[in-house]
């Protein structure tokens, strides 16, 4: 789509080159400026013209995206393209070197008489090749163009504007001529434009509503998936507990505790393989109110954003470690969403004291993004402090010291206003870091804290202190 701003421009802008370069040999009080430039700047009436041509096969080419339609309609388009842009620089050259103005006339009218021809054969070739929707706007266009052009060269050749009797009997009728296609050709052009804009609107609010779908799919998926572990769960138990009133007590520990392991191993498969659906949702949202707002640079950004997230969290869903940098990472990808969906009373700041030793610390994936969460939804949104502020230190001085600080209204203020929301995310991120304590060398201590000002409750503080 930049690609195809950029021919546009340059379209227009050879064609108000020429329109210029056209007043320079009028009498018109607007053209008399251009008679105090140099003699070379005639030379680029005819140059701007087969610019403009060029520029404007490369925009059609990208308009109607012809290259899904046809590809040797496409290379004949690009070399067609080509040619007119060399030889609008080639004949400008010519001109300024050239003495004799009778073999510049010839080949001005050879060319054109090889040109126009070709435009209507492309034209012809397009019609029966692309079936793009604003086609009709193309056919119309260049319709206006072709017409001119070739009343122009009809005028310009016969010499018909110098004939009493004419019709074109009228003061510089070639010029006008063409500038009239020009112009109305420039109309359907931008009247294609906007509703190629509309049609890429439509496309990714489509887009969105078949991720939403998608999503929906995908949790009902979750919920049989667990109904199902569920049942298998149940039945597996039974079957244990059985087994167990058979063996010695030893044996019967040590198949609890297996169980138990097992079971805490499928809690962190499903924390890993999670993201809080306010939160998806939100941004679903987010992208529905940009894109209805005509933000579509905005919409774009946060969706690659947002797509780069889940995709990092589904490569992660089956690694058991990661290094903290890449936590990190993740955990700024987040962030930034966040930042994005609440707008500009919510600030946060990442400090690491050296980055490059993060690689070297492990943690179980998707570890701090519960905290962090916790923070934003239950501490920051639920206050009434107009600059809602987190901050989260990462300091490799002594180990590893990971600290997630917020502004918000605190444990007991949060559990006031949720008596009946229970933090399952945050009971399970615990159970998952005991267990990764329990199962490898190292293990992180955590710890929570209410941030107090005389009693009165400032914020939260969760530090994570990883040790040998």
């Amino acid at each position: 789509h930049q690609k195809l701003y950029a021919y546009y421009l340059a379209y227009i802008f050879f064609q108000i080159v020429f329109a210029f370069a056209v007043l320079r040999s009028t009498t018109l009080s607007v053209g008399n400026i251009f008679l105090y430039i140099p003699y070379r700047f005639s030379a680029v009436s005819e140059t701007s013209q087969f610019l403009f041509i060029g520029f404007y096969i490369f925009f059609i080419i990208n308009l109607l995206e012809i290259k899904k339609y046809n590809q040797p309609l496409t290379k004949a388009l690009i070399y067609f393209g080509r040619f007119c842009l060399l030889y609008g620089l080639a004949i400008y050259i010519y001109l300024i070197v050239g003495k004799d103005s009778k073999i510049s006339s010839e080949i001005l009218a050879i060319v054109r008489l090889i040109v126009l021809p070709l435009n209507l054969v492309m034209l012809i070739w397009i019609i029966y090749k692309v079936k793009h929707p604003l086609l009709k706007y193309f056919v119309v266009g260049h319709s206006f163009f072709f017409i001119g052009a070739v009343l122009a060269s009809y005028v310009m050749i016969t010499k018909s504007n110098y004939h009493p009797e004419s019709i074109f009997n009228f003061p510089y009728a070639p010029t006008i001529i063409f500038q009239a296609g020009l112009l109305a050709e420039v109309f359907c052009f931008a009247f294609a434009l906007g509703e190629n804009i509309f049609l890429l609107q439509k496309e990714k609010e489509n887009t969105s509503q078949n991720l939403i779908t998608q999503l929906q799919k995908n949790q009902q998926l979750q919920e049989n998936m667990r109904v199902e572990l569920d049942r298998k769960i149940n039945q597996k138990t039974e079957e244990l507990i059985q087994l167990y009133s058979k063996i010695e007590k030893q044996k019967e520990k040590q198949l609890k505790n297996s169980f138990t392991q097992k079971l805490l191993e499928m809690e962190m498969l499903a924390l890993r393989s999670q993201m809080n659906p306010h939160f998806l949702f939100n941004s679903l949202n987010s992208i529905k109110h940009l894109i209805m707002t005509s933000r579509n640079e905005d919409a774009i950004t946060y969706l690659d954003d947002f797509s780069t997230l889940l995709r990092s969290i589904l490569y992660n869903s089956n690694r058991e470690i990661i290094s903290v940098e890449e936590e990190l990472e993740i955990l700024e990808l987040y962030l930034s969403l966040e930042k994005s969906r609440m707008g500009n009373n919510f600030n946060y700041y990442i400090q690491a004291s050296n980055r490059e030793e993060l690689s070297q610390f492990h943690i179980p994936p998707l570890l701090l993004q519960p905290f962090v969460e916790n923070a934003i939804w239950h501490g920051l949104s639920t206050g009434n402090n107009p600059e809602k502020t987190l901050k989260v230190t990462f300091d490799t001085s002594d180990s590893l010291k990971i600290t997630i600080e917020d502004n918000g209204i605190g444990r007991k203020a949060s559990s006031e206003k949720k008596k009946t929301q229970k933090s399952m995310g945050m009971k399970i991120t615990q159970e998952r870091l005991a267990l990764y304590n329990h199962s490898n060398d190292t293990s992180i201590h955590l710890e929570i804290k209410d941030l107090e000002n005389k009693s009165i409750p400032v914020g939260t503080r969760v530090t994570l202190t990883y040790s040998y």
